[in-house]
């Protein structure tokens, strides 16, 4: 079911209750912003996985245009919240251009306030929870948070939601997803899927739980929780356990061929993590992940190797395989660290991250830098750095990206 006919049969149920509510005053309000940017790309032509760029086919310089907003109508016991974007993008590599353009919501929901504790929400959302920063375990929908990219638009997913929120410290939603919402494609990854997800809050601590079943997979378990130890320092820690759908199987003997299981073992990933803030404001994060899903050294090893084996024409489809099928991160052990300063202080905001790998040794090097020029116009730049040789996974593909852009604030 695409968004505009989900949206129709939402708001047709809804008409309803809002021409018997007593309280017919809509509120009104905008904002939005204006974004371009180039990027360009270091790719490796050595890779294995990728020799000359043949298999991926990656951009190598990129132009985007893009307008974000964010609309809000609400009265007493309704509120429709949608985010469209419009996005124009033309990329380059050695292969040529091509030019996309295209108009979605990224998020775009309508809320009821059936009673003063129960709400009912239809339509596309962000499901994103945790305190991780370099990933987020205990989430079944977003590993990979974007909280490294501050660029990056996280789209949502088409679901129906009802919580209970009796207070600020107890809160229970239960939702069915309707699909993958943006990126629904022929299989639909998060359609038929229900998410439970309660939290409590104490007054230095917080804590959640998350379960989520999609119909023929096993369930999802998650926590996360975090405590305040002091007014500069922040504990916490998240962890999911959870099979994967079409998961690579890489076995330490280079010799052996890629399997794919159709569903593979339960597995825990777990994340601790601290952040120290210094008097200045700045702020310290320290990170470490461990993972079962993803391979050993040996494993790894043996990864890189079958693909630098394989021929191309005839291994295209192996090559292939090895890079759609592999697990999210390659590796088991993470460690990862942030320094940053307070952005709500200033005209300015910068983040350098640090981002190493137990299992192959690779380094991932990356910064962000936001400088305001005046109220509305603001110029960022993201820059990447992979130091490592074409069999390490941070490096395996692209050994540096280097974005430059604008940013102008509406209205």
């Amino acid at each position: 079911m695409k968004l505009s006919e989900f949206l129709l049969i939402v708001l047709t149920g809804f008409v309803a209750s809002a021409t018997y509510a007593e309280e017919d005053a809509w509120n009104t309000s905008w904002d939005g912003a204006l974004y371009g940017y180039a990027s360009g790309t270091g790719l490796k032509s050595d890779s294995p996985l990728n020799p000359d760029n043949l298999i991926a086919r990656l951009p190598q310089y990129s132009q985007t245009a893009e307008a974000r907003f964010n609309l809000k109508a609400e009265n007493d016991s309704l509120r429709l919240t949608l985010r469209p974007i419009m996005l124009w993008q033309q990329h380059s590599n050695s292969f040529g251009e091509q030019t996309q353009s295209e108009t979605y919501l990224s998020q775009g929901q309508l809320r009821w306030r059936m009673a003063e504790a129960w709400n009912v929400a239809a339509g596309r959302e962000v499901m994103n929870w945790g305190p991780g920063q370099f990933r987020s375990p205990s989430n079944p929908f977003y590993f990979d948070n974007g909280r490294g990219n501050p660029i990056r638009e996280l789209s949502g997913l088409d679901a129906v939601k009802t919580s209970w929120t009796p207070d600020i410290r107890h809160s229970i939603s239960l939702a069915y997803i309707v699909s993958t919402g943006r990126y629904e494609g022929a299989v639909d990854t998060w359609r038929d899927t229900w998410i439970f997800r309660a939290t409590k809050r104490g007054t230095k601590w917080a804590g959640g739980v998350a379960v989520a079943k999609k119909e023929g997979q096993q369930s999802f378990v998650g926590t996360d929780a975090q405590y305040t130890l002091s007014d500069a320092i922040l504990l916490y820690g998240e962890a999911g356990s959870s099979t994967r759908l079409n998961a690579l199987q890489s076995s330490p003997a280079a010799a052996q061929p890629f399997t794919v299981e159709a569903e593979s073992s339960r597995h825990l990933t777990e994340l601790i993590g601290a952040a120290y803030t210094l008097e200045n404001g700045q702020s310290l994060t320290a990170e470490y992940l461990h993972q079962r899903h993803g391979f050993t050294s040996s494993e790894e090893a043996a990864y890189f190797e079958r693909a630098a084996n394989t021929t191309l024409p005839a291994g295209a489809a192996t090559l292939g395989m090895a890079l759609v099928n592999a697990p999210p991160l390659l590796g088991r052990d993470y460690l990862h660290l942030v320094w940053q300063n307070n952005f709500l202080e200033g005209d300015a905001y910068w983040r350098l991250m640090l981002t190493h790998s137990f299992t192959d040794g690779g380094n991932q090097l990356s910064g962000y830098g936001e400088k305001s020029f005046s109220k509305r116009v603001s110029g960022f730049a993201l820059g990447v750095l992979n130091p490592g040789n074409e069999r390490q996974e941070f490096s395996s593909l692209i050994g540096s990206i280097a974005t430059l852009g604008i940013k102008l604030v509406l209205p």
